[in-house]
């Protein structure tokens, strides 16, 4: 269990799910996918493709999630997402609707991150080694 991800699952909540689910295609250049009914409007999720049963790889499953009188913006939760240079997602994240709050910046040797927030306030990091 020493080398297994602990992260099993995260949740970044918006207001327009079907806005960020462009959003995060856009900017990570993934494809999501339904996990929820989509006519159903008290409870939509979409899902980052992964393999619940891969608990051995680097990344974690999790969904945008849309529910009725949850907000979203503002949280203390930031999630990282891996890229191979995280500045080319991050040219990606303005012309997607979203903002900058830190440029790519070193982390000494364990290597890049940026800082963005997605068009519904929620903030995220992306992580790369170069």
């Amino acid at each position: 269990m020493a080398d297994m991800n602990p992260v099993g699952w995260f949740e970044i909540y918006v207001q327009d799910i079907d806005a960020a689910q462009r959003f995060y295609e856009t900017v990570l250049q993934v494809q999501m996918q339904d996990l929820t009914d989509p006519t159903e409007h008290e409870l939509r999720m979409k899902t980052f493709s992964g393999d619940e049963n891969a608990v051995e790889r680097s990344g974690s499953n999790g969904a945008l999630v849309q529910m009725a009188g949850v907000p979203s913006g503002g949280n203390s939760t930031l999630v990282y997402f891996m890229c191979e240079d995280c500045s080319v997602e991050e040219s990606r994240v303005e012309g997607a609707g979203g903002g900058i709050f830190k440029p790519k910046m070193s982390i000494g040797p364990y290597g890049f991150i940026s800082l963005c927030t997605d068009p519904d306030g929620n903030m995220f990091g992306l992580h790369s080694m170069k």
